[in-house]
């Protein structure tokens, strides 16, 4: 299984700190918050990595080379800054991705989960790993329902984290689409399925959540 991480963003609610670093070289303690997830992706199992790249691109490209620092060969899909959000970004790196079922991992957050779970048979087109409703996101996106998503009770949220089955971003006749939009069909048609973890998420989205996934980080 190939996985993908999302690294495109701007990461304006980090500023001026992202004026000129790209949020995912951001340093969490010995390790960029985007190297976590490559030191665990490899250590899962996984050996090709696709990245999407935009607002500072080259400087990732640059800092994570080919990926045999980790054990790992990386790809990367270079896209215009804000021109294709996340369900675009997606589709635009397909060629990259191939036919099967991929991993997805956003690189804006900070976790212990285990990616290995990942490479593990999913029946669904949409498995999204989920988290307990963090303060920021009180109203939550999912509830759980032995182990399926679905759209009531939403006392869960996405964590940035989960498989996918290709069809669903190439059936898709426009650039510009959330991943939101993809997770909300696939749950709509009963081809949605999720996992509750509940070990350590931050959403590293403020200085105060780097500050916290930084502390997490020393803890080890």
């Amino acid at each position: 299984m190939k996985a993908m991480i999302l690294a495109a963003g701007r990461g304006e609610r980090l500023r001026p700190l992202t004026d000129e670093t790209p949020k995912p070289l951001i340093e969490v303690g010995a390790r960029s918050l985007i190297g976590h997830h490559l030191h665990a992706l490899a250590a899962g199992g996984f050996e090709d990595v696709v990245i999407n790249v935009a607002y500072r691109g080259e400087q990732i490209v640059a800092a994570l080379g080919d990926g045999s620092a980790w054990g790992l060969r990386l790809h990367y899909s270079r896209e215009i800054p804000g021109e294709l959000d996340t369900g675009g970004g997606i589709r635009q790196a397909l060629p990259l991705l191939g036919e099967a079922p991929f991993a997805l991992i956003s690189a804006d957050v900070f976790t212990d989960y285990d990616y290995a779970r990942l490479q593990e048979r999913h029946h669904a087109d949409a498995h999204c790993v989920l988290v307990d409703n963090p303060e920021h996101h009180a109203r939550g996106d999912f509830g759980l329902v032995d182990g399926r998503l679905v759209d009531r009770d939403p006392r869960l949220t996405y964590a940035g984290i989960g498989v996918f089955d290709p069809r669903r971003f190439a059936a898709r006749d426009t650039q510009r689409f959330a991943l939101s939009v993809v997770i909300r069909e696939a749950l709509a048609e009963g081809r949605a399925s999720g996992e509750h973890h509940q070990g350590e998420w931050i959403d590293v989205g403020r200085p105060s959540a780097l500050e916290a996934a930084r502390r997490a980080a020393e803890r080890g």
